[in-house]
C-alpha cells in the first residue's frame, strides 16, 4: 500500500492520468483532488489504528504482515494533512495520542515522529502476524514491540542506534528474523554496539544487511558478521569510509555472498592497492573465494577496477550483474579485458572518465562484444567517444539487449539499421552528441516488431543544427505509438552553452543556448 500512497514520493495523485487529462485540470481542482486522496489515506490509517483499539467491526490489524510507519509519518507531515483532515484523524479515541511540540510564536504544532511512534505502539499490540517492520522507530519503542511480533523477519530502521539492546530480544522471540537495513549510525560507539547486536541474535540467521548512508562501523562489526558467514547472502554498504575500507579483509569468513554493494559517497576512501597492498591482497583473496557471487556493485570506490578484475578472472564466479562507477578508462585496461570472461553477465553499468585514445575504446568494445547474454547495458561518460561504427558493432553483437543507455560522439542515422536488429529492445537512451534526422528515426521505428512493444526512445543531446520541428516530433510520436505503443522524447544539447558540431572535422563549437538563461545555466 505504501508504494501507491498519494502522500509519499513513491506515489502520485495523477499516476493513472494521461498528460492531456492532467492539462485540463485547473489548479484549484487539482488541490481538491489531492485533498480528497489525502483524506482517504488518512481514513485508512485511522481505521488500522482504531482496529487495534477494538473499535472496528473486523480486527484488521491481526492480519497485517507489513507495517511501514514511515508512510504514517509522511502523512502527518504532509501540508494537506491539517485543519479538517487532522481534526478528523485525531477525533475521539485518538485525541489523546496526538503529540505536539512548541512552534513559532508560542504555538503548538504536531510532532510527526513522536506521534507515529505513539500510534505504532497501539498498532503493534494487535499484530501477531507482522513479518516486516519499517520506520523511524525509537529504541525504547522497538524494545517493547519485538516481543509482540514473533513472526518478525525484516527490520528497516532509520537510525541504527535503535538496535541497542534488541539482539537478545530478537534471539528469544523472533526465530525467523533474517533481514536488516538501516539508514545511518554515525556514532563513536557504533562499531562496538553493532558488533554486540550481531553476536547477540541467533547465529547463522542473518541473510541480508544493508546500510543506506553513513555508519561508523568497521573491524568489530565485520568480524562479528562471521557469526553469520553461512547464512549471509546479501551485503550492501553505502557511504563506506576509509576505516571500513581498511577493515574489509575482516569479512574473509563471509564467502556465501551472492550480492555485494560497496559505495563511497564522498569518493575519499583509501586506495587500497596503492596505500596498503597487503590489505588489498587479503581483500582480493576474500572476494575471489565468494564463488556464489552473482551481483557486484562498486560506486566511487577508489581502485574499484583493481578489486573487480580478479573477480572477473575467477573461473568459479559467474556474475549476472555488475556495476562500476567512478573510475577512469586510462587506468582500467586490465579490467576491461577481464570483462570478456564474464559471458554470464545480463546487466552491466559502467560510469567513468573516457579516453580519447582509440586503444582504450577498442579494448572495451572488444570485451563488450563478447557479452552476448546482456539484456541491460548502461554506459555513462565512459562511452563519450563511441562513434557510429562502435555503436553499430555493439548492436550486432548483443542481440538480447532490452535496455541500452549510452553516450557517444557525432552519432548519425547510420546506427539505425543495426539498432533495428535488436528485436527485444524496449528502451534506448541516446545521451550522445547526435545528428539524427526525422526520416532516419522514422525508418528505425517502422522496422520495429512485436518484441519492441512499449519501446521508449530518448534522444537527449541532439546537435542544435539538427533540431526537429514540432511537426516532425509529433509525427515520430504518433508513429512510435502506433507501431509499438511506444514513447519518444527529444532534447537538444543544453547547458551554459549548446555545442555545434563542425562537420566533418567533429570539432565542437560553443554557441549560446537561446532557451536557457545565464542564471539557469549556472544553476544546471
Amino acid at each position: 500500500m505504501h508504494d501507491v500512497s498519494p502522500v509519499t514520493n513513491r506515489g502520485s495523485s495523477d499516476v493513472d492520468m494521461s498528460a492531456q487529462e492532467r492539462a485540463k485540470i485547473t489548479y484549484k481542482a487539482r488541490l481538491n483532488q489531492e485533498e480528497v486522496m489525502t483524506m482517504r489515506w488518512a481514513q485508512l490509517w485511522r481505521t488500522i489504528i482504531t482496529s487495534a483499539l477494538g473499535k472496528t467491526l473486523f480486527p484488521y490489524t491481526r492480519y497485517i504482515r507489513t507495517l511501514n510507519l514511515e508512510d504514517l509519518e509522511e502523512l502527518l507531515q504532509d501540508s494537506k494533512f491539517k485543519n479538517r483532515i487532522s481534526s478528523m484523524f485525531f477525533d475521539g479515541e485518538l485525541a489523546a495520542h496526538k503529540i505536539q511540540t512548541s512552534g513559532p510564536k508560542n504555538t503548538l504544532r504536531l510532532d510527526p515522529g513522536r506521534t507515529s511512534n505513539t500510534l505504532g505502539e497501539i498498532i503493534t499490540t494487535s499484530t501477531p502476524m507482522l513479518e516486516e517492520l519499517s520506520g523511524k522507530i525509537e529504541n525504547d519503542a522497538l524494545l517493547r514491540w519485538i516481543p509482540r511480533t514473533p513472526r518478525l523477519r525484516l527490520l528497516n530502521l532509520w537510525y541504527g542506534g535503535a538496535l541497542v539492546g534488541a539482539g537478545p530480544l530478537l534471539r528469544q522471540h523472533c526465530h525467523h528474523f533474517k533481514t536488516l537495513s538501516f539508514w545511518a549510525w554515525d556514532h563513536p560507539e557504533a562499531d562496538q554496539k553493532f558488533a554486540d547486536f550481531l553476536n547477540e541474535i541467533n547465529p547463522q540467521t542473518l541473510e541480508s544487511l544493508e546500510i543506506f548512508s553513513v555508519a561508523s562501523i568497521g573491524a568489530e562489526s565485520f568480524l562479528a558478521l562471521s557469526c553469520h558467514r553461512d547464512s549471509l547472502k546479501e551485503l550492501k554498504l553505502n557511504s563506506i569510509n576509509s576505516t571500513a575500507m581498511h577493515s574489509l579483509h575482516m569479512l574473509a569468513g563471509c564467502t556465501n555472498l551472492t550480492t555485494l554493494l560497496l559505495t563511497d559517497a564522498t569518493n575519499r576512501s583509501v586506495y587500497l592497492k596503492m596505500a596498503h597492498n597487503e590489505i588489498f591482497v587479503e581483500v582480493v583473496a576474500w572476494l575471489t573465494s565468494c564463488k556464489k557471487l552473482r551481483s557486484v556493485t562498486f560506486r566511487n570506490i577508489r581502485g574499484g577496477q583493481d578489486l573487480l578484475t580478479p573477480i572477473l578472472l575467477e573461473n568459479g564466479i559467474q556474475l549476472t550483474s555488475l556495476e562500476l562507477r567512478g573510475y577512469a578508462m586510462a587506468d582500467a585496461r586490465d579490467f576491461h579485458q577481464a570483462l570478456a570472461h564474464q559471458t554470464s553477465l545480463q546487466e552491466l553499468q559502467l560510469q567513468g572518465d573516457s579516453d580519447e585514445t582509440g586503444e582504450g575504446v577498442a579494448t572495451l568494445i572488444e570485451s563488450l562484444s563478447q557479452l552476448v547474454n546482456l539484456t541491460d547495458l548502461r554506459l555513462q561518460d565512459i562511452s563519450d567517444y563511441f562513434t557510429d561504427e562502435v555503436l553499430g558493432r555493439l548492436a550486432r553483437s548483443l542481440p538480447k539487449l532490452e535496455g541500452w543507455y549510452t553516450s557517444g560522439w557525432g552519432v548519425t542515422d547510420a546506427i539505425w539499421a543495426d539498432m533495428a536488429m535488436l528485436k527485444s529492445l524496449r528502451r534506448l537512451d541516446m545521451a550522445a552528441l547526435s545528428r539524427f534526422t526525422a526520416n532516419g528515426i522514422l525508418d528505425f521505428i517502422l522496422r520495429l516488431g512485436p518484441g519492441n512493444k512499449g519501446l521508449v526512445l530518448e534522444i537527449m543531446m541532439a546537435d542544435v543544427d539538427c533540431d526537429l520541428t514540432e511537426t516532425e516530433q509529433t509525427t515520430i510520436r504518433e508513429t512510435i505509438s502506433a507501431q509499438v505503443d511506444g514513447r519518444f522524447v527529444f532534447q537538444l544539447q543544453r547547458g551554459m552553452t549548446c555545442w555545434k558540431i563542425n562537420w566533418p572535422s567533429g570539432q565542437l563549437i560553443p554557441i549560446p543556448d537561446p532557451d536557457v538563461s545565464e542564471y539557469e545555466a549556472e544553476s544546471d
